[in-house]
Parts: C-alpha cells; structure tokens; sequence
C-alpha cells in the first residue's frame, strides 16, 4: 500500500518539484482531497483488473465482483454515472445496462501510470462529476528508447503477456503497448469454480453453464500513443486504446458477455506563453465507443435457441480551456461539449442452423448532447490557499422513438475549497460544493425485459456536499482524517419495477497515512466508513449499495532491490443493507495478501504473490436490483470472491 501517495505537504513538495511550468502543479483541491496510486503497470501485475487494484489501494473505493475481470467501484458509496471515470481526460461508458463492462474496464493495469482519485463536487472541467473523480493516466512515450516484456502466471489457469516499447527524438516520441490474458473461472475458498458455485447454491439447471470447464475469459488490448513537440512551448498529443474482450463469464447473471470491444482515441494541442492573456492555452478532442452483445449461449437454456442483447453506445468529446494569470490568481475559462449515444436490440438465435431472428428494441438509439462553460480561480492569501469554480451545463436528451419524451437539463454548479497551511508539518482543508448530472438513456427510456422500467419524468440529481479534514506529519509518523456529508436530492433509485427520484444524503468517513518505522520497514493504514439514509417516509430507509466499515492495512519491508509486503484487507459485517432493494446481510471478512518483488539483475525483475493466503470463503458484493442476478426461487443468488490466488511475474526491462 505504499503506493498510495497521501498529498502531504511532503510529497506536495516533490511533485511540485518536478514540474517545469507552474501551470501544471497540483491545484488546491488535488493536493489536499486526492490519493494518487503511482506505478499500477509495475505494482499491479496480479492481473488485468483495475478495479481490484483500486479496492486494494484505496480505503473508500469497494468492489463490485461479479466476474473474473471487468469487476466494478463503489467510491464513498456513490458507483455508476454518480463518479466521473476518464481515461486520458476521455470519456468512455459501458454499453451494458446491466454493469458488465463498466469504465474501468476498458483499461487495463499493464497500460497504466497512475491513478488519482478525488472525492466530492469539487470538479467543474467534466460533465457529471457528481460525487467523485477518478482520472487515470497511461503511460508516456519517451525520448530513450525503453521497453519491457512480462509474463505473468498465476492459479486457475491465468496466463499473461505483454510488451511495451517507446523511443523518439527531441521532437517526437512515440509508445506501443500490447498485452494478451486469459484466466479459467477462479474457485473461492470452497475450492468451487462458477459452475460449481451455480450446483451448489441450486442455480436453475437452465441457467447453469452448458460446460463446466468454459474459459472465464479472453482479453487483448493495444495502446499507442505519440507526442510531437512544435517547440519548447508547443506540443500536440495522440493516442489510441483497444480493448478486446471474448467470452467474459457473469455467473451472477442470466448472459454472458459474448465480447466487450472499445476503442479510444484522443488528440490534445497544448500552448504555452502565449501573450498577458494566455499562460496556457489547451485544446482536446476524444471519441469512444463500445460494442457488447451479451447472450444466453453459453448456457443450459441456449443450447437450441439462445437470446442476445447487443448494446451499444458512444461518446464524442471536445474540450478548450485558457489559463491566464490576474493580479496573482490563476484563472481557468473553458468550453466543453459531448455527445453520447446509447442503444439496444434484442435477438434470437437457432442453434442448429444459425438463423437469427430480431425480437425487439430495449433501448431506442438516444443522444444525451451536453454543452458547457467553466471557471476556477486559484488564489493564496499568505497561508490561505483558496480554489474556487463554477460550471453551466445545458444538456438535451433527444431519443429515436416517438413514443418517448425528450428531455432539457441545464443546472448551475460551483464549489470553494480551501486550505490553511498552519506550518510545514500540518495543513487543515475544508471544501462546500454542488453538483449535479442528468438521467442516462436507460434510466428514462429503457423497457428491457429484464425488470425495472425507464422512466422519462426523471430530475436530475443534485449534491450538495461538504467535506473536512486535516493532514499532519509528526516525525516519521502521517495521519489524514476527512469527514464528508452529503445530500443528495433527486437521487436516482431502483425501485424494481422502474427508477424514482428520492431524497437522500450519505455521510461518513475515512482516515489513511504512513508510518516510517525504520529505514527499511514502513506501514500504510487506511480506514473509510459511510452510511446512506433515505429522506423518505418509508419502512426501509438504508440507503443501498453502502459498503461496511473497510481497513486497508500493509507492512513493507525493502532491502536492497527486494521488497516484501504483508497485506490485510479487513470488511465488517454488511449489516445496514435496503431489504426493500433486494439486498442482504453480508459476513465480515479479512483478507491476506502477500507479495514479493527483487530486481534479480538491471534487465530482470521477479514478483511472487499469494493472495487470500488462508483461502477464505467471502463474498464482497451485495445484490441491489439494478443489476440482474440469477434467483433461486424469490432469492438473488450470492457469489463467492476468489479463494487463495498464487501468480508470478517474470520481467525483461531495457
């Protein structure tokens, strides 16, 4: 967990350091109100999921499991359209309404830099930057040539390889990553596999798995990216992400993804010293789209007829933002627009002779067409460190079918954040903030067959946030508490048969830091507790998909060029859950991981790791009802997480 970078003033310092313009430092917010989890490429080898390695690293961030891959975040108990995901400063949405491939899905740890995670309102750049931010970086092209290969194995028939590669000159630099996996469905603590999972906990013999040794899944990916630098103060950036994904296992479900395919591309022009009106001048276009049929192939109930539904969605982005400096402040004016479409068709097949036959529309085509302006001033007062921003959205929901209701949003956001630098060792933050992001197309429109209705009278929700804390370093000894409460009106609900606005708030809170114990022993500690009430006369008021109490603990010890650490992973009870939402009482649990790394030579390193050491039998996902579980009579069926794990990983760096 010392990859967790806590944004003291002591690593502040560093990261300022090592700019060379000072428009691109932290802002106030990042450096007080984010967690940085540097190096996930090299850290993060156990395997491609991103979601894993953020529930490791981040105390507030919980999983959602559902696969082998492809798994799920919940941040402060906000998950979906509620946090904001970008991808090299792009937008991409699954294109499942059932949560199969959400955003963080669409990258896998071996591509990526780092991660950083701000938590509240306090984002007026993005549009839907509702309750939380997480922006991750691949990575950067080089003027040195350098590359690395890894192979990586690990139980239940896990195998990886990938290779990156990058070079250029002072001018241009240019990087190509490229990765294939695949894994056989892991065995929990029982030492039972998917299939096995569905025998046992008396899953419908239709719905079971056709063949017990089906493949888990199968993913490659391919990352490029190039930068060309006009001048010293001048540069254009491109990029382009793959992502495939073949015969992705959901067991929880009713279907399984057939493939997952997406693809990102983004080009950015960068200026700087332009004039007294422009000290950085930014311009950034980004396209994605995702292509996901799901069906019931692989099942019981497909072997002669199975039924397909094949989403798809995608978004169009463009972005242009001016920083200039005005009587000691750094002011930021921008524009931003997007569009994004999503839709959905329903087919059957025959096996035997392959005739598909269209059965319907779930999801008629929609454009949710966003168009916004932003400000944010930055500005010290001694030891008063202040940001301030502003953001208008106007937004048209505009769908195919006549038969529904298009929609207007327009709302008007804006948040103070400030710090107070009481000496070099302590620093007190504070933010107030509102927010707000518009229905998706499935929340107002859809009429899938698999339960809850659109529902086009939707609000939008707004939250109305604060949140407090302090940073502060005694000796080798750092500690950073912060309390957040939030209220969200509008909030939008499942209610089993169609979604509701509701009134709700979410409150709570997290402390995280490092002690240095010696030289070569250090340990990271974080601890994130929320709750989430109803504001509505009721008999159930919990709020849903509120994870429990969580520790994220680690001892590290480094020597040389070998690292050691011991993890524990530790969640309470699940014991306030919203019966009225199909949800139920989870069992505590705590994890061991276990882990390795030793630079054996300049071009070879080596990690070994054990996670789950003891094998624990756990299950870490709740079942709300907007996602569709399989069901043994009236009850949703509760999966198990993955039992002891082991893995290695060879890499050839140069």
């Amino acid at each position: 967990m010392n990859r967790i970078i806590s944004l003291s003033l002591v690593t502040t310092a560093v990261l300022f350091a090592s700019e060379t313009n000072t428009l691109e430092t932290i802002s106030v917010v990042e450096t007080a109100n984010s967690t940085i989890v540097k190096d996930v490429s090299s850290e993060e080898i156990k395997s491609a999921d991103l979601a894993e390695a953020l529930m490791k690293n981040v105390p507030s961030i919980s999983i959602v499991r559902r696969s082998g891959i492809a798994n799920d975040i919940i941040l402060r108990g906000q998950k979906k359209d509620n946090i904001n995901i970008l991808l090299d400063d792009a937008k991409i949405y699954g294109a499942c309404p059932n949560r199969m491939d959400p955003a963080t899905s669409h990258v896998l740890s071996n591509n990526i830099q780092s991660v950083k995670v701000i938590e509240g309102p306090y984002d007026v750049e993005n549009f839907g930057t509702l309750s939380g931010l997480v922006k991750v970086e691949t990575k950067e092209p080089t003027k040195d040539v350098h590359g690395e290969i890894n192979l990586n194995a690990g139980s239940f028939g896990y195998r990886k390889a990938s290779a990156t590669v990058s070079g250029g000159t002072d001018r241009l630099k240019l990087l190509v990553s490229a990765s294939t996996e695949r894994s056989d469905q892991y065995e929990d603590g029982n030492g039972n596999t998917f299939y096995e999972q569905q025998v046992e906990k008396n899953v419908p013999t239709a719905n079971q798995y056709s063949n017990p040794e089906q493949r888990a899944y199968e993913k490659q990916t391919v990352l490029t990216k190039g930068q060309f630098n006009i001048n010293d103060d001048q540069e254009i950036k491109l990029s382009y992400t793959a992502n495939r994904s073949d015969n992705v296992l959901y067991p929880t479900g009713s279907m399984d993804a057939d493939y997952d395919d997406s693809n990102i591309y983004t080009v950015g022009y960068t200026a700087r010293n332009l004039g007294d009106f422009s000290k950085q001048l930014d311009l950034d276009y980004y396209y994605s789209d995702v292509d996901h049929p799901m069906s019931t192939r692989l099942r019981n109930n497909g072997l002669t007829t199975y039924n397909t539904a094949h989403y798809k969605t995608s978004i169009w982005g463009s972005k242009i933002k001016n920083s200039v400096e005005v009587a000691d402040s750094l002011v930021t004016v921008g524009l931003d627009t997007s569009v994004r479409n999503w839709r959905g068709e329903n087919f059957s097949t025959n096996t035997a002779t392959g005739i598909t036959t269209y059965t319907g529309s779930s999801l008629a085509s929609t454009d949710t067409t966003n168009k916004a302006i932003f400000s944010k001033v930055e500005k010290s007062f001694g030891k008063l460190d202040l940001e301030m921003g502003a953001r208008y959205d106007y937004t048209d929901i505009d769908s195919s079918s006549i038969l529904k209701t298009d929609k207007k949003y327009a709302s008007l956001n804006a948040n103070i954040f400030g710090i107070y630098n009481a000496d070099e060792n302590t620093k007190y933050f504070a933010g107030i903030g509102k927010s707000a992001r518009v229905p998706d197309a499935r929340e107002l429109y859809t009429t899938s067959a698999m339960g809850t209705q659109g529902n086009s009278d939707l609000d939008d929700v707004k939250n109305y946030e604060a949140d407090l804390g302090f940073d502060k370093t005694i000796g080798n000894f750092n500690i950073k508490p912060k309390l957040f409460y939030s209220v969200l009106k509008d909030y939008i609900y499942n209610t089993g048969s169609k979604f509701e606005n509701i009134d709700a708030k979410i409150y709570g809170f997290d402390v995280s830091g490092l002690y240095a114990i010696t030289d070569n022993f250090s340990f990271d500690y974080g601890v994130a507790y929320q709750r989430g009430k109803k504001d509505e006369d009721v008999a159930d008021r919990d709020l849903a998909e509120i994870p429990p109490l969580k520790a994220n603990l680690a001892l590290n010890y480094e020597l040389e060029k070998a690292k050691y650490t011991a993890e524990v992973i530790a969640v309470d009870r699940w014991d306030s859950f919203d019966d009225s939402a199909r949800e139920q009482e989870l069992g505590g649990y705590a994890v061991v991981n276990l882990k390795y790394t030793n630079q054996l030579h300049k071009n070879f390193g080596l990690t070994l790791g054990v996670d789950n050491v003891f094998d624990k039998t756990y299950a870490s996902t709740n079942t709300y009802q907007d996602i569709t579980y399989v069901q043994v009579g009236s009850e949703r069926v509760l999966f198990n997480d993955p039992g002891r794990y082991g893995y290695v990983n060879l890499k050839y760096s140069f």
